[in-house]
């Protein structure tokens, strides 16, 4: 009986992870087609199909594959690396408020992006570079700032940092001209206006690269969570680290440099998939609840008010400021990491 019931308790955390997976993949499609389907010009599932097939239905064709198909793929992109990075981050470090959002690394690319908007003239492709070189250089700086070890003098270091390059954003805005001034509030707020799609195709194909390279480090990301000194002796050093970290910054990067900083998404997909897999941590989970959060936070950004369409970060900044509050009054922030 007893190795009955140890092979069951072996089993049940199996267990609960599939059904998490499944019932946030079931809640990522539902997400996917309310976005696709419904709205103010609405398409029927069976036309939804025969568009994805070929067939040219006036109206319907253009709306759906020029602005709503375009949108909620690169808005699933994005929450797949936001949520995986902000993961990543929060295990490594074991500290659930070291996200990319609140520690620089998204701030490092918008700055990037708002001083080559305001004062090198960039757009496009150069754009999207500058901000995914921006947020390395942010993040391999404070990672230098805050010594051997890291941890919790990281995420001291990331804030610092994060507060220094706002305001750098806020000067540079009283340079800028009212279009370009326009333009720079996509990289501080987080927008899928200008989803289009060889954007989706890059930020794909980057996706295909790097989430392979996570899978592959599932193991040492686990042990790392066990802390520094257990690690250690498992065989898991320092340098699996900041690898694993320079994977998260440039997921972080891709993300910001196709959609802008979407608030709080890296920071809450870690915490709320960890929650509903009983305390364990799951990559593949944080991921598919980062996607619904940006798919299901952009429908209701673009429909929630009558005739106001908002940035998908004002919604997601909405819901992720109690969440953080919540976070810190209930003590689940005060982990100390190794």
């Amino acid at each position: 009986m007893s190795a009955v019931a140890v092979r069951r308790a072996r089993r049940a955390p199996r267990r609960r992870l599939a059904l998490v997976l499944t019932g946030l993949a079931a809640a990522l499609v539902a997400a996917f087609l309310l976005r696709v389907l419904g709205g103010d010009y609405t398409v029927t599932l069976p036309d939804f199909l025969r568009i994805l097939g070929g067939e040219q239905i006036p109206g319907a064709t253009f709306i759906l594959t020029e602005s709503k198909l375009p949108r909620a793929v690169l808005g699933l992109l994005v929450g797949v690396g936001f949520g995986v990075a902000g993961a990543i981050f929060q295990g490594t470090l074991r500290n659930p408020l070291a996200s990319p959002d609140l520690i620089g690394v998204s701030m490092g690319a918008s700055a990037a992006a708002v001083f080559a908007i305001v004062v090198l003239d960039l757009s496009g492709t150069a754009l999207s570079v500058a901000s995914v070189l921006g947020a390395v250089l942010v993040a391999a700086t404070i990672r230098l700032a805050a010594g051997p070890g890291a941890g919790y003098r990281l995420v001291l270091v990331g804030v610092t940092a994060a507060a220094a390059l706002m305001a750098i954003v806020e000067y540079l805005f009283t340079r800028a001209d009212q279009y370009d001034a326009q333009l720079a509030l996509r990289w501080l707020t987080g927008s899928l206006n200008a989803a289009d799609w060889p954007t989706i195709r890059a930020l794909a194909l980057c996706l295909a690269v790097l989430l392979p390279a996570v899978a592959s480090t599932a193991r040492a990301q686990r042990v790392l969570e066990l802390g520094r000194d257990v690690a250690t002796g498992l065989g898991v050093g320092r340098t699996t680290a900041d690898v694993l970290l320079v994977v998260a910054v440039l997921l972080t990067a891709l993300g910001v440099a196709a959609a802008g900083p979407v608030a709080f998404v890296a920071f809450a997909a870690g915490p709320v998939a960890r929650a509903l897999n009983g305390g364990r941590s799951t990559l593949c989970g944080a991921a598919l609840v980062g996607a619904v959060l940006v798919v299901l936070a952009d429908h209701l950004a673009a429909y929630a008010i009558p005739d106001v369409n908002l940035p998908v970060g004002v919604v997601t900044g909405a819901l992720g400021a109690p969440f953080l509050l919540w976070l810190l009054a209930s003590g689940r922030a005060g982990r100390r990491s190794a």
